[in-house]
């Protein structure tokens, strides 16, 4: 388990233990009994009823890198010729790689590619493609779901500046389709190697660092999305990010009398990502709540009522009472408490 701390772990431990010493020495007399109002045993400590902001955070290993891989695989049958280095960026209209020669060229847009386009065709993937030609430079058509003969002229004009036979036609896996622009994060074939449609040429990625943790799922309160967190860097330097996905996974055990184990995947994204790291271990401290100016005493203050719920002993120079109080955030060592006349500057028993 990756878990470097976690106040709110740490304390529930010391509630447990601060109110089982106390049951041990005898319990507690009720909070509205006016025969023990005044007539406590003075406590061995006293700690100041205190404002403060309490903050729930939980630090974690996490990696820095590119984020996850994607398979990418070819839909053409030959030989492939050309592939580009691992580590480079392709952006839009540049190739991913070639097959007999010929590019396989990137456009952006969230729809695979599923058939050969061509004039008399309509649909989302049209208007993809037409808004792909048109960020490229290429016009004369009216960017719509519709591919007219202006369409494939503009696929003509295109396919002759990419050395392709000029049909006006794009054939299905002659594009692939991603959102932005990809990083060659591993290549699986090199030139020379056969292609054939379902083989897999290369694993791509995002072009931007993130940072990625794996959490249990337990701790799925501190993962939300949008969420400010602070990710140390391997020189000690503290960065500012968020977290950018969440997502839950399965992973398989390796040993079929052992069960599964579900994990929750964090992407954290910087604003302006740490320069000279491609990869790196990291680790990020999330905050899971946070309550600003309220009213705290030590944990080990709170003791277990009779009736049910905690209490607090408070001293008033030579005499002590006990009031009920309710307990809020957990955080640092402290619990947030209110209710019971608390006030700041009040002192309160704590156990030796």
């Amino acid at each position: 388990m990756n878990r470097r701390w976690t106040t709110a772990a740490v304390a529930g431990g010391l509630v447990a233990a601060g109110v089982t010493a106390y049951v041990l020495l005898g319990g507690l007399p009720k909070a509205e009994d006016p025969a023990q109002a005044g007539s406590g045993d003075q406590p061995a400590a006293t700690a100041d009823v205190t404002k403060a902001t309490l903050v729930d955070k939980e630090s974690h290993d996490g990696s820095l890198g590119y984020g996850d891989t994607t398979a990418l695989a070819t839909r053409l049958s030959g030989t492939v010729t050309w592939m580009p280095a691992v580590g480079a960026t392709v952006a839009r209209g540049k190739p991913l790689y070639k097959v007999d020669s010929d590019p396989v060229l990137l456009l952006y847009g969230s729809l695979p590619a599923y058939r050969d386009l061509r004039s008399g065709d309509k649909g989302t993937d049209v208007k993809q493609l037409e808004q792909n030609l048109w960020a490229l430079g290429y016009r004369g058509f009216t960017v719509d779901s519709e591919y007219t003969s202006s369409t494939a002229a503009a696929v003509e004009d295109w396919q002759d500046d990419l050395g392709l036979d000029e049909t006006g036609t794009v054939e299905l896996g002659r594009v692939v389709f991603r959102p932005t622009a990809v990083r060659v994060d591993s290549r699986t074939v090199e030139p020379g190697a056969a292609a054939q449609p379902g083989s897999e040429v290369m694993q791509i990625s995002g072009t931007g660092r993130v940072a990625t943790v794996k959490l249990d799922v337990a701790d799925q309160r501190i993962a939300k999305k949008g969420a400010k967190v602070q990710v140390t860097l391997p020189d000690g330097k503290t960065v500012d990010a968020r977290i950018a996905e969440v997502a839950t996974t399965v992973e398989q055990a390796d040993n079929p009398n052992e069960d599964d184990t579900t994990k929750i995947n964090v992407t954290i994204a910087f604003a302006k990502a740490p320069a000279g790291l491609d990869a790196a271990a990291v680790t990020v401290l999330f905050v899971a709540a946070q309550r600003a100016n309220v009213l705290t005493v030590p944990i080990n203050a709170l003791l277990a009522l009779a009736e049910g719920g905690y209490g607090l002993q408070v001293v008033d120079g030579t005499t002590t009472r006990i009031v009920a109080v309710e307990t809020g955030l957990f955080a640092d060592g402290r619990v947030e408490v209110s209710g019971g006349g608390i006030a700041e500057g009040m002192k309160v028993g704590v156990p030796a």
